[in-house]
């Protein structure tokens, strides 16, 4: 890739704004586009010019997307990439269903060089260079496309065909998410055995239930700091992909459906927008009836 090509970024919200920063940093032009205008004078504040989806197509490689569902990656690549970027690799980020990307990928064989890189970690994480990328597609393509990947995710895993980075995804955030619910609920348990939820944090990261999501969401829990780092509605869209990818292997899923019913509460409560570490306020709400 001649140093001159601009990277396309398709999703300037809360991880593409931080891709676009890393590029950015890493001296690449980023041309950008997202449906919301904020977010595109966002990414010109940050140093990258905002641009329609043609123009990215015809002007930049590779193409980075990070939109939010797996029909908005659909409809990109097809209706927009595909007849105006040929030849181009295109990294698709966004957790998806891996059956119907592993399906896009396919489609779209002959027009794009197609990568499913989605990624572990929040959007804080990825900032400071420490988000996993999980890359399911052609190794050499990856190769190709290795300046870019490095500047998103230095630490990245080839997992496999496409869809197998998205397979590996949400593997991962089912594990991830019952560990988030489970520091949220032991937290709620310390403090109504009369701890101090705040000293009870720093004795349980040091024990031997200790766990990354109790550095980067315990202290959120303890303060009630519920900014977004990684949305419920994310969250909430992710287990449902899990509990899809597990109807079809018949497999039960029985603690994914206790995480699926408190975010959905928290949906209910007018969360979706907030950091998925609100979860706890769901937990204090559940109280169990009094003989």
């Amino acid at each position: 890739m001649p140093p001159q090509t601009p990277v396309g970024l398709i999703g300037v919200g809360l991880m593409g704004e931080v891709y676009a920063a890393r590029l950015i940093a890493a001296g690449f032009g980023v041309i950008g586009f997202d449906v919301d205008p904020a977010r595109m004078k966002r990414l010109v504040q940050l140093g990258g010019r905002a641009g329609s989806l043609a123009e990215i197509g015809q002007q930049c490689d590779p193409i980075v997307i990070a939109v939010f569902s797996t029909d908005q990656v659909e409809d990109v690549v097809e209706r927009a990439l595909a007849p105006a970027a040929t030849g181009k690799i295109v990294i698709c980020t966004s957790t998806c269903d891996p059956d119907r990307i592993a399906a896009l990928g396919a489609r779209v064989a002959q027009a794009l060089r197609f990568l499913d890189v989605p990624v572990s970690g929040t959007s804080v994480q990825v900032r400071q260079g420490d988000g996993v990328g999980l890359i399911g597609g052609d190794v050499k393509t990856a190769q190709i496309a290795a300046p870019v990947l490095d500047a998103l995710f230095p630490t990245r895993f080839h997992i496999g065909k496409i869809g197998d980075g998205g397979r590996a995804k949400l593997a991962i955030n089912l594990i991830l998410g019952l560990n988030r619910l489970a520091l949220a609920e032991g937290l709620v348990f310390a403090s109504r055995l009369g701890l101090d939820p705040a000293a009870f944090l720093q004795v349980a990261r040091a024990s031997a239930a200790g766990s990354q999501v109790m550095d980067t969401k315990g202290p959120k829990m303890v303060a009630g700091d519920f900014a977004p780092e990684g949305r419920v509605r994310q969250t909430l869209k992710d287990v449902h992909l899990m509990m899809d990818q597990a109807r079809r292997m018949g497999q039960d899923l029985p603690l994914v459906n206790v995480h699926a019913a408190v975010l959905e509460a928290c949906v209910r409560h007018g969360e979706g927008e907030s950091d998925n570490s609100i979860v706890i306020k769901e937990i204090r709400r559940r109280e169990q009836a009094q003989p």
